[in-house]
């Protein structure tokens, strides 16, 4: 009997370590786990670090500026279950530069995420957690298995503008470049927040509007019907902005996006 007890035991024992997590549990584990940053704020993000409730932490960051992130990865780590925490730190690089003498206010941040049991493939350097940080300060993680997946490109939207309009962007050169590119950022990221707007074409048609049009260009009906149609149909917003008739655009241009009821 006591022979009998002793192989049930160690077969017990063998079976936990061949499914790489406790043997009576069933939240998955996640082993070799690469973490990614995806940084769509208008902050730099400084440090991110996601907890289970198990005792394990991954982390990432760097001082990530708006619309960094993609192919930097850090590795290795083990997570565990399906609930998590976020604490994450950012700051606003542009209202620090203002202040006499210049210090950094810090924006520390927790996020409660849920992430569904999911079945990964590949090995260490291939199996990556991504967070994607939304400019209204949410998180949406998502596991992959490669370096890319930004879901809106900063830097290709800024270099469209600048290549487009060239000095309209930065009148008398009162912005540095990096400036200039985290002003498009910004914008860029109540496009997002007012109306989902993830698209570059979209985006880039967003900025161009509020920046060089009017900053209030979304007033006027004809380009309030244009959000209406086009929701949820990416590009389909800055098509139908490209062709906006004369008309609204000399509107807009006047200065008053609303003078048609």
């Amino acid at each position: 009997m006591t022979k009998i007890l002793l192989m049930l035991l160690m077969s017990s024992a063998v079976l936990s370590q061949m499914a790489g997590c406790d043997a009576f549990s069933s939240e998955p584990t996640y082993d070799g786990l690469s973490l990614e940053g995806f940084n769509y704020t208008p902050y730099n993000l400084t440090r991110f670090v996601i907890k289970d409730k198990y005792g394990n932490k991954a982390t990432g960051g760097g001082d990530l500026p708006p619309g960094s992130g993609e192919g930097s990865l850090s590795c290795c780590y083990q997570l565990k279950g399906t609930e998590f925490t976020v604490e994450w730190k950012a700051y606003d690089l542009d209202a620090a530069a203002k202040k006499r003498p210049k210090s950094i206010d810090y924006i520390n941040t927790t996020t409660e995420l849920r992430i569904a049991p999911t079945d990964l493939k590949g090995g260490a350097g291939t199996r990556i957690l991504g967070l994607h940080f939304y400019p209204d300060m949410h998180i949406e993680p998502e596991f992959r298995t490669d370096l890319g997946g930004s879901r809106f490109d900063y830097g290709v939207i800024d270099f469209r503008l600048l290549k487009k309009h060239g000095a309209k962007m930065n009148p008398g050169g009162r912005l540095n470049w990096a400036e200039v590119f985290r002003r498009t950022a910004r914008i860029a990221g109540e496009g997002w927040k007012k109306y989902r707007l993830t698209d570059n074409d979209d985006l880039e048609q967003y900025v161009y509007f509020t920046l060089l049009v009017n900053p209030d260009f979304d007033q006027h009906p004809d380009v309030k019907k244009i959000i209406a149609d086009t929701h949820g149909k990416p590009g389909a917003f800055a098509v139908d902005m490209q062709n906006l008739s004369p008309s609204a655009m000399a509107e807009l241009q006047a200065g008053n996006p609303a003078t048609r009821k």
